[in-house]
């Protein structure tokens, strides 16, 4: 089954997803679960948002800042943190948000978290490598069943 990421919905869709997301970062296994949130947003490739339980939340720090989303409302962030080979901390700045007090239409997200898949070491959904949405500001997930274009490819500068 294919998906057009054009068709997605605006405002976006959330739904909820049981297939298998597994993420790696910092040589650790960050996330693990069948229980996920997709966001669906015209021209994006889908958002996975995880529930605490699925994360080592042990890697996460609190980092400085937050964004709006006009959405979603106001977003949280974390680096991830962990020992390096010599015991030194290793650390991926502002990969994970999440959203603590969401719009009404997304109240389901509160507390869960998502993540850019191009900070990892690899993001998987059934087993299939994620590639991440392109131009490094979006957080989308794109697999050989969703089809582009997507918004931040800077061969369709019109999706801005």
């Amino acid at each position: 089954m294919s998906e057009r990421a054009a068709a997605y919905p605006r405002p976006p869709a959330l739904l909820p997803c049981k297939r298998h997301v597994r993420i790696e970062a910092l040589g650790r296994l960050l996330a693990d679960t069948y229980r996920s949130l997709r966001v669906l947003e015209t021209f994006h490739p889908p958002t996975f948002y995880l529930p605490p339980k699925a994360l080592d939340l042990s890697l996460l720090e609190p980092a400085e800042g937050r964004s709006f989303c006009e959405w979603k409302g106001f977003a949280r962030y974390f680096d991830v943190v962990a020992p390096g080979p010599g015991g030194e901390p290793r650390r991926l700045r502002r990969a994970i948000w999440q959203y603590p007090d969401p719009t009404p239409a997304f109240r389901e997200l509160a507390g869960w978290y998502s993540l850019y898949p191009a900070a990892m070491e690899g993001c998987w959904v059934d087993g299939e490598a994620v590639l991440p949405q392109p131009g490094g500001f979006y957080g989308g997930w794109i697999t050989s069943d969703v089809e582009g274009p997507f918004k931040g490819d800077p061969l369709h500068p019109e999706l801005v």
